[in-house]
């Protein structure tokens, strides 16, 4: 697997820890570490969004997707 979009040092996390990441995984699914906000957003769904019982629903910075999006493919 390989990080999509600057690391967490790069982007001014002081530690490099305990920030959001996105990986894309070798089988071409992106794993996201960020933070859940899903009891805080379940019910602000749209009515045609839904989640499983397993699902979360994760936050990540605005900088991070954003410095990631020259690194996700377009297919």
């Amino acid at each position: 697997m390989r990080r999509i979009g600057a690391s967490p040092r790069a982007r001014g996390s002081v530690s490099g820890q305990n920030c959001p990441d996105i990986f894309e995984l070798s089988d071409g699914n992106f794993a996201i570490i960020g933070t859940d906000a899903t009891t805080a957003l379940d019910a602000e769904l749209p009515s045609d969004a839904s989640r499983a019982a397993y699902e979360r629903i994760v936050v990540v910075t605005r900088e991070t997707l954003v410095r990631a999006k020259a690194d996700i493919p377009d297919d």
